[in-house]
This record gives C-alpha cells, structure tokens and sequence, in this order.
C-alpha cells in the first residue's frame, strides 16, 4: 500500500484506470468462457439455447414532470400534482382551501 502514497494524483488516476480496464477485460473474457460452457452443455442434450450477447443495459430515462402546484406562503415549495401531497398542500386543503387555487399559471 505503501507504495501508492508516493504516487501524484495523476499517477494514481492512471493506475486506477488501467486496474478497471483490466477488471472489465477479465469479466468479459470470463462471461465468455460461461457462455460458452453452458452452449456445450445444452447441444450435449440435444437442447440449442441462444444467449442475448447485447452488452447495451436498458436504460430507462426518467421525464422531470413541471410543477402544477406552488406554495403561496413559500414560493420556493411546489408539487406536480402526483403520488401524496405534501404537507403544505394538505394543510392548506384541510383550511378550507381547493386546489385550483395554488396552480401555477404558465
């Protein structure tokens, strides 16, 4: 361990780097070997298999939803009308307040 406290940020970022490139080759190259075993296993009982090889992972993106709703005691506090209200809006309504009141007009 010792011998990385020598080193300059740069050099330990570099060191860094080539460890995860070797680590991500060894994965690779060691998914390939299973796959490989399990194609062998399945022909030997006459069973053929297709693997999905596609390293691309499913990325699901998230839409920021805008606000429908502010805060007229705190501009800053707002809701986009979905899942539970907060407790400001929930205040308000138990206030005798509707909704439409606090929407937010674009």
């Amino acid at each position: 361990m010792s011998e990385y406290s020598n080193l300059s940020e740069t050099e330990l970022q570099a060191v860094i780097n080539k460890a995860e490139f070797a680590l991500k080759e060894k994965k690779s190259k060691k998914r390939k070997e299973v796959i490989s075993q399990i194609k062998e296993l399945a022909a030997s009982i006459g069973v053929t298999i297709i693997i999905n090889e596609d390293t691309a992972q499913n990325i699901k993106t998230v839409k920021k939803v805008a606000a429908k709703y502010r805060n007229p005691d705190d501009e800053t506090q707002t809701w986009t009308g979905r899942g539970v209200s907060p407790k400001w809006m929930q205040a308000l309504v138990n206030a005798g307040h509707d909704k439409s009141e606090f929407l937010i007009s674009y």
